[in-house]
């Protein structure tokens, strides 16, 4: 089931095992929406139907289960860097988390996002920021006790993105970034030059290998979570990925089987909504739309397939013609309305059938949020 991400350059593969992060998608469109490192609702957006896992945690094992294993499955992945996305973006344009690199953040989250007795709720987006930027500040501090060097990375570091998990539905940032492809040279000149990938490139042979096993333990066993599905997910409780995240939620075993199992769900509700009959007829009208704007495409995903590599994109007029075009008609078809409605519901029929581990997931980030804001503090005063 493992699949490399960089099969043909063994050195980018290696960084990405060092520090590695999942960025997201290649277009924003049907189920290609981005997730952040930390701080995702459980609501966030779907992976589509068919697309391939993208890269996983650092020396994590995946085992088939009775299943089969095989829908898409997305990871979010907490130590950050590599290969896609979010990598090592130091100064650009975000001042330093004490002397890390992550956007700043004020450490006023002194209380549980839920006082005791109140059912658990979503972080806001600066609590979320808050547990990002704490998490990073012990995996650099981690790392350094280590003997090596690791900068903190934003939780946001292209501000642009913007999920559209079935179809963009926004005509006025259609009209300024087309599909993406500006964001996504964007993401990959970040993935590739970040400051932790140069600097994982500059070691030695012989420290790159104890670089992977500080960050990441030097076996993928010990910690164990069944996603929802069907697939076993083993992890290494050592290493810095692992301490840092014991430095926010203590009981890393349920912190490790809830995360699985939130990461598990927009791709599963983004299946159930693609699949559905409303989806379906609202997706006839925006084809029907946009043929009378003089674009031939099934569906949302048909017109992303049709689109080139970022590296080679259309011309920028094109692109955004086509892309105010598809936002235009995700309104006037119903397709957006009729998306947004079932991805809720959908939503909340897997939140309920996944009801115990979410409120897992949900009450671990919020009893974190203390911690973090003393990890934060005490770190600004160094």
């Amino acid at each position: 089931m493992t699949r490399a991400p960089c099969a043909n350059d063994r050195d980018r593969c290696a960084a990405a095992d060092f520090v590695c992060r999942e960025g997201g998608g290649r277009r924003n469109g049907p189920g290609v929406g981005q997730v952040s490192s930390e701080g995702d609702a459980v609501g966030g957006p779907p992976q589509p139907a068919g697309r391939p896992d993208g890269p996983r945690g650092p020396r994590e094992r995946r085992t088939p289960g009775p299943r089969g294993g095989n829908l898409p499955y997305r990871r979010r992945i907490l130590l950050a860097l590599a290969v896609l996305g979010v990598t090592g973006v130091v100064g650009a344009g975000a001042a330093a988390a004490g002397r890390g690199g992550a956007e700043p953040v004020h450490a006023e989250a002194r209380r549980p996002a839920s006082p005791v007795g109140e059912a658990p709720r979503e972080v806001t987006e600066s609590e979320a920021d808050l547990l990002h930027a704490a998490e990073q500040i012990l995996l650099r501090d981690c790392m350094r006790e280590k003997g090596f060097v690791y900068e903190p990375v934003p939780r946001q570091p292209v501000p642009d993105a913007r999920d559209f998990p079935y179809v963009i539905d926004d005509p006025e940032w259609a009209r300024d970034h087309g599909y993406g492809s500006d964001i996504d040279r964007k993401r990959e000149e970040i993935s590739t030059e970040g400051v932790n990938e140069r600097y994982f490139r500059s070691l030695p042979q012989e420290r790159r290998a104890p670089a992977i096993a500080a960050a990441t333990g030097a076996r993928p066993d010990g910690l164990t979570a069944r996603a929802p599905d069907g697939l076993t997910i083993t992890r290494s409780p050592d290493g810095c990925q692992s301490q840092a995240e014991r430095g926010l939620y203590p009981d890393l075993a349920a912190w490790f089987q809830a995360r699985v199992t939130v990461d598990s769900l927009p791709p599963l509700r983004g299946g159930k909504v693609i699949a559905d009959g409303e989806f379906q007829g609202a997706t006839q009208k925006w084809s029907a739309c946009m043929r009378t704007a003089g674009y031939e495409f099934q569906d949302p995903a048909a017109a992303r397939a049709a689109l080139p590599p970022p590296d080679q994109p259309l011309p920028r007029e094109r692109e955004v013609a086509m892309a105010v075009a598809e936002a235009g008609c995700a309104h006037t078809s119903g397709l957006a309305e009729t998306a947004a409605r079932l991805d809720r519901a959908y939503d909340a029929e897997l939140r309920e059938k996944y009801g115990s581990d979410v409120t897992t997931w949900l009450r671990l980030r919020g009893e974190a949020l203390p911690r973090a804001g003393s990890v934060v503090e005490a770190d600004a005063k160094r």
